[in-house]
């Protein structure tokens, strides 16, 4: 008998690690919602002729594509025949996992072009890779996205930005940055030094720098026919450090009258003096000139958060993405958006202890003090179930108080309810929260009782 087992770069979700997920996705939501975000979910599977050409050389290599069914290939595996020929990849393939929730939005917004303007959607579903397992890189994972189509204003990147930020914070990171950057100043920068000839083999390059650091990034741009020159401007300035306004400034002789270039510091000067506004702490957001992003579709600012310690790659990255739609429908929409990779936050947050102290979901146990007194048993816990309470009762039935408690203890249920005779006779129920707290009451008083008591053992919540 094989051993079972599930694919690398997959996971099981026990009830404990459920319940730290459910609370990290209900924060993210709830403060998507908080900023007027609509719910939506797309299909696990895309047309292959929707993804294809969208995501990037690199990110293109990842898609777990399907094969078409009927093909002979299903023939050679199954022995019915010696070989297989084809003539194009699309004889194969026609369909594929979706690889991020951005181009599925997109799609979206291509077919149901009634939708108001601008649109501003949620999406929380999983998505594949096939990609090489590692710390915080898996094949299956859960992305959190946020965007909002049919706006240029820089108010709408503002409003991006802000969100991750407020997510970090009211998840609880002691420390974070937004590293922000805008690819048409990267335009201006790259020509500026004299590569814009070899914009895009740059960016490729650059966009390793955390991978294989400086030295491997020189060696990539030399072996792409980049000058020496060229490499030496563009790391003296992509080393540049100041406060976001100050640097903007510095920035705009270095540019000169490179007209995207100039576009972009307008943008990111706007950007930087609507988080100031807000009082957002801009310690937090840098301005950082070796930010490149590598998927193929970014036209204007972009971010990624990140944490020193651990060191784990990026918590939520995204940028504006003005012509990305208009690969699906023919018109350019202008967009902006970010993804919060849920578990990198979760795997961060677990490292750091911040989920530690996670209340249980049941409230309360109800005992059964023996078969008689069953029916009381039912009807108590379901009438503090009809109040909001979540309440557990006993399913071994009548076995002995103590071991019911061993079983509240065990599955670190705060209270406890005894219904015996004396508690029945009177209509009243016995709450203990330890060996030695405990409180009789009327019945009728439980449910304000038991929200007070959860109140004081889990104050956050």
């Amino acid at each position: 008998m094989k051993k079972a087992s599930i694919p690398s770069g997959t996971r099981d979700f026990l009830p404990e690690q459920m319940r730290q997920r459910l609370y990290v996705i209900n924060k993210i939501k709830g403060i998507f919602e908080r900023f007027g975000y609509e719910p939506m979910e797309t299909p696990s599977i895309e047309k292959w002729e929707v993804l294809q050409g969208k995501l990037g050389e690199e990110g293109e290599q990842l898609l777990f594509k399907i094969l078409r069914r009927g093909t002979t290939v299903e023939d050679l595996r199954l022995g019915r025949t010696q070989s297989v020929t084809f003539e194009a990849f699309d004889d194969l393939v026609d369909l594929a996992l979706r690889y991020d929730l951005t181009v599925p939005f997109s799609r979206v917004l291509a077919m149901y072009g009634q939708l108001p303007k601008p649109f501003k959607r949620y999406q929380i579903q999983p998505v594949w890779r096939a990609d090489r397992p590692q710390k915080g890189r898996y094949r299956e994972f859960y992305q959190c996205d946020v965007d909002i189509a049919g706006t240029e204003s820089i108010l709408a990147d503002t409003e991006i930005v802000t969100i991750v930020y407020t997510a970090l914070k009211e998840l609880g990171f002691p420390a974070f940055r937004i590293r922000l950057n805008h690819r048409k100043l990267l335009n201006g920068l790259v020509s500026a030094a004299g590569g814009a000839a070899h914009f895009k083999d740059i960016c490729i390059a650059i966009d390793k720098l955390d991978k294989i650091g400086e030295d491997g990034v020189r060696k990539e741009l030399l072996d792409r026919g980049i000058t020496e020159e060229t490499a030496n401007n563009l790391f003296s300035w992509m080393g540049l450090k100041d406060e976001p306004l100050a640097l903007i400034e510095r920035l705009r002789p270095i540019i000169g009258d490179h007209a995207d270039g100039q576009a972009g510091l307008q943008d990111l000067q706007s950007l930087y003096n609507a988080l100031i506004a807000q009082d957002l702490d801009l310690r937090c957001i840098p301005l950082d000139l070796s930010l490149v992003r590598g998927l193929d579709y970014y036209t204007g600012p972009i971010f990624e958060a990140v944490v020193d310690e651990p060191a784990i790659g990026s918590l939520s990255g995204g940028g504006r993405y003005d012509k990305l739609i208009g690969k699906f429908s023919g018109n350019d929409t202008p967009a902006v958006g970010a993804t919060i990779g849920l578990e990198r936050i979760i795997d961060v947050m677990q490292e750091l202890g911040l989920l530690n102290a996670l209340p249980p979901k049941t409230q309360v146990l109800v005992t059964v003090f023996s078969d008689d007194f069953l029916p009381h048993s039912l009807r108590f816990a379901q009438s503090l179930r009809a109040q909001g309470i979540c309440a557990e009762l006993h399913l071994k039935g009548a076995s002995k108080i103590n071991k019911q408690i061993k079983y509240a203890n065990d599955r670190a249920i705060p209270i406890i309810a005894i219904l015996g005779p004396e508690e029945v006779a009177q209509n009243n129920v016995q709450l203990r929260t330890g060996p030695t707290e405990q409180i009789t009451l009327p019945q009728t008083e439980a449910p304000q009782q038991i929200r007070t008591l959860w109140q004081r053992l889990f104050p956050n919540t």
